[in-house]
């Protein structure tokens, strides 16, 4: 294939580091390849050159969404309009499904061009009717788990496990570790890492359970000290939630330079001996530096009420899932309090050995030693368009 035409969106910084990759393995098969869309500064690295900036589509919740609803359905319709002009072989759309399967559905009622939907829908968890849907507009699926593809086959389309990307990102070795306690003046005592969350909801849900959490078993564990990494977008709240706790570091990406903040976390993550996380992705990233771990999640009334009713899986936890195991303790919705978290992570400390198995098998039914994530995606692309 020759002079490959490519349109690739992507609608927030998650999709923006997969789009990134994908095109980066694009190029290497294809060197002739041509890219128009929409992306952010890892995709326009690759040589995207946005049509306007990926931000405006990085909006969540219904509260957020309204104000903007006329705005985001004019960048739909623009984009779809764009991608028929183009006339590419291939579209492909990068998770953010609000935005990227209304475009599109509106490509594919105008054209055969070939669609391609990087991130499955979690119809194993919630809302199955999503993966029918979909398939009356999208030809092909990428998927990050391996538990995936036969749900999206089942719906009628092709879909390939490529691989999670956590399994391509640097982890810290013991040595940086170690360095990082020593930086720190931690010496050899027990670390406690809290992760309340990316998002100024969960921090403000959960900041105040985690704490309390945390003082109990600083109470059991005197000599327990704490870090938190905190993200970006709420360090600020972060800093203010965390001045009372105890004996607490917090790592505010924000100060000094990005990639020796990034090179700095990776170093809390290996050095933490356990760790208190929100619900997402983050379990991963845990997993992969083999950090004993314990989740806790709540939301408001409501939703806690409709998501327990629409639920299909046991388990909320991605180490849980891949593993097939529940090493991970999970405390949910009312069981969110803080004594049950305490108590958690007492135990987790206490026998951390059946979690890090958990952990390995994770990592390597995510792909780790295999090809990189970003190629293995865009060898499915290049098959997708041949077969």
């Amino acid at each position: 294939m020759s002079g490959l035409r490519v349109f690739i969106l992507a609608g927030e910084p998650s999709g923006d580091k997969l789009g990134g990759a994908l095109m980066a393995g694009l190029k290497s098969l294809q060197p002739d390849v041509a890219f128009e869309g929409i992306g952010g500064t890892q995709m326009q690295a690759q040589g995207l050159d946005s049509r306007f900036d990926m931000n405006e589509l990085s909006v969540m919740g219904l509260a957020e969404v309204l104000p903007k609803y006329r705005h985001l359905k004019r960048r739909i319709r623009e984009t779809a309009e764009a991608v028929v002009a183009m006339r590419p072989d291939v579209l492909i759309t990068i998770d953010s499904p609000d935005f990227s399967l209304r475009v599109a559905k509106l490509v594919k009622a105008r054209s055969d061009i070939r669609t391609v939907h990087y991130v499955a829908p979690t119809v194993w968890a919630w809302r199955a009717g999503r993966a029918a849907k979909m398939a009356r507009h999208v030809d092909h699926v990428l998927a990050l788990f391996p538990f995936e593809p036969p749900l999206m086959q089942a719906a009628g389309m092709r879909c390939d496990f490529v691989g999670h990307p956590v399994v391509s990102e640097p982890v810290a070795s013991q040595a940086e570790a170690d360095g990082f306690r020593l930086r720190h003046g931690l010496g050899r005592k027990p670390l406690l890492m809290v992760l309340p969350g990316s998002r100024r909801g969960e921090v403000a849900r959960l900041g105040e359970r985690f704490g309390e959490a945390v003082k109990l078993l600083k109470t059991r564990n005197p000599d327990m000290q704490t870090v938190v990494p905190a993200a970006g977008p709420v360090a600020d709240a972060v800093t203010e939630l965390t001045k009372p706790w105890p004996d607490t570091l917090v790592l505010d990406p924000r100060q000094g330079d990005y990639e020796a903040a990034m090179s700095e976390k990776r170093n809390a993550f290996a050095a933490a001996d356990v760790a208190l996380a929100a619900s997402g992705t983050v379990s991963l990233e845990l997993a992969a530096s083999r950090t004993p771990m314990v989740i806790a999640y709540d939301m408001s009334p409501l939703s806690r009420l409709i998501i327990s009713r629409m639920m299909l899986v046991d388990t909320v936890t991605l180490v849980n899932l891949v593993s097939e195991t529940r090493t991970v303790p999970e405390f949910i919705g009312k069981a969110c309090t803080p004594e049950a978290i305490a108590e958690g992570l007492e135990a987790v400390i206490a026998a951390p050995q059946a979690q890090r198995a958990a952990m390995d098998t994770t990592m390597e039914r995510l792909g780790r030693g295999g090809e990189d994530p970003g190629l293995r995606a865009a060898r499915a692309v290049m098959e997708g368009l041949t077969s």
